[in-house]
């Protein structure tokens, strides 16, 4: 009995530990989204087509960028389906140079992480273990969860600079 209890026992902690894996993915990419999106929402319209310098991308083009590579990477890792990308964002992604509205901008990030948010509940232990992706990227789902994670914060912390730069001071982070 005892070692039968063991052995269930010693099933259960992977089992357990990815769950705590994938609680802590669900709530860093819900505070993310949150807090990402507060950014874009105080840069004002006038200046989504901002740049600090002519070689960054607009805030607008980086907010964008921001979300889709939310879609992209949330889907690699979860096997859902891609949302469509409304045609305007993928217009201005073709073009580079055209600008996106303010409430275009903030409606597609917005909707970036509510499908990375279903993407991360969606998560099985197995999902987030398995190696997916393109030949020569395979990472696994945790890994392009993480990755994108951080790809998030980095991009935020320069749209975070944008606003400085025009005098806005950034939201207080919440971890």
């Amino acid at each position: 009995m005892k070692t039968k209890f063991l052995m269930i026992l010693a099933l259960a902690v992977p089992a357990m530990a990815q769950t705590g894996v994938k609680d802590a993915l669900a709530k860093h990419w819900k505070v993310t989204g949150e807090f990402t999106i507060a950014v874009a929402k105080l840069m004002p319209e006038d200046s989504y087509s901002f740049r600090p310098v002519p070689e960054e991308l607009s805030f607008s083009q980086l907010m964008v960028q921001v979300a889709g590579a939310n879609v992209s990477a949330c889907s690699i890792a979860s096997g859902l389906p891609r949302p469509t990308i409304p045609a305007k964002i993928l217009q201005a992604v073709r073009e580079e140079k055209l600008e996106v509205d303010k409430a275009s901008v903030v409606k597609f990030l917005t909707d970036s992480f509510d499908y990375c948010n279903q993407a991360v509940a969606s998560m099985t232990p197995e999902k987030l273990s398995a190696e997916v992706g393109p030949e020569g990227r395979k990472m696994t789902g945790f890994e392009w969860l993480w990755a994108y994670f951080t790809h998030t914060a980095h991009h935020r912390g320069q749209a975070e600079v944008y606003l400085r730069v025009k005098g806005i001071k950034p939201p207080e982070y919440v971890f």
